[in-house]
């Protein structure tokens, strides 16, 4: 696990992308400005390291800007959040200490865990190692729960300001497909596509929607519970496509050799 130039470059447009996005929308309307500032400023999420996998990409240099990308949002969230006046006022260290609470158990402890298995026993982290497929099937599970959770949100909010509510997914739904086409074009240039893409596109959506609660207007919250739709629907195409890929390339292959 090595920082690169890549991950500095993607910290930047996550968090000053966020940032111009936020004070350009403005002017056209507040919550819709919040609702897209937070799908770009939330960190990376810890699933996004399964589908770099399954895609081919770099699962090292995805997890260590998964791992720097959760902490400056933990470090920098009460700063900015109080610059933006925004509605939730928290002290800084308590803010903190909290967004690292809803991170811990997700990103820190499988790290050590896993480091511990290596080192004291290495066959039980050789057979982990030899069977990474069954991570798929604990993200396909942890997804429906997410969905299930996601459509749930959406439609206790009874606000009424459906109009809104339909701006805010429209921006989410946008910011999605650029941040998935920015960060493939930016791992592009550091010969590291997949994990750019991922890292870059892939977010934390459980814990933006906490801190679009806790921090802004309760209808940005809109925003991250709509990117979970729009990031998994691109995962579910890019796992379609390179498993068609695949078999077309095993296909060309079989009918080469029978020339």
């Amino acid at each position: 696990m090595r920082i690169s130039p890549l991950h500095f470059s993607l910290l930047l447009i996550q968090i000053f992308g966020g940032l111009l996005l936020y004070y350009l929308l403005i002017p056209i309307d507040p919550m819709v400005a919040e609702g897209t500032f937070i799908c770009v400023f939330a960190p990376t999420a810890t699933a996004a390291a399964v589908i770099t996998g399954m895609l081919g990409g770099d699962i090292a240099c995805l997890a260590t800007y998964s791992l720097l990308s959760n902490m400056t949002v933990a470090l920098t969230s009460p700063i900015i959040f109080s610059f933006m006046g925004a509605h939730g006022a928290m002290p800084f260290w308590e803010s903190f200490v909290i967004i690292c609470k809803q991170m811990l158990p997700l990103l820190i402890l499988p790290f050590i865990v896993a480091i511990f298995l290596r080192k004291f026993f290495p066959k039980a982290h050789s057979i982990l190692q030899n069977r990474q497929s069954v991570s798929f099937y604990m993200w396909a599970v942890s997804l429906t729960i997410v969905m299930g959770k996601t459509v749930s949100f959406i439609i206790e909010q009874g606000s009424g300001n459906f109009k809104e509510e339909i701006l805010i997914a429209f921006f989410a739904l946008v910011v999605c497909v650029a941040q998935f086409v920015l960060g493939k074009w930016i791992g592009y240039k550091n010969n590291n596509l997949i994990a750019g893409g991922q890292g870059l596109g892939q977010k934390n959506t459980v814990l933006a929607i906490w801190m679009a609660l806790i921090y802004l207007h309760p209808l940005a919250s809109i925003g991250p519970a709509s990117y979970v739709v729009w990031q998994n629907s691109i995962n579910s195409w890019q796992l379609w496509k390179k498993q068609k890929d695949a078999v077309k390339k095993r296909a060309d292959n079989l009918s080469l050799s029978q020339k």
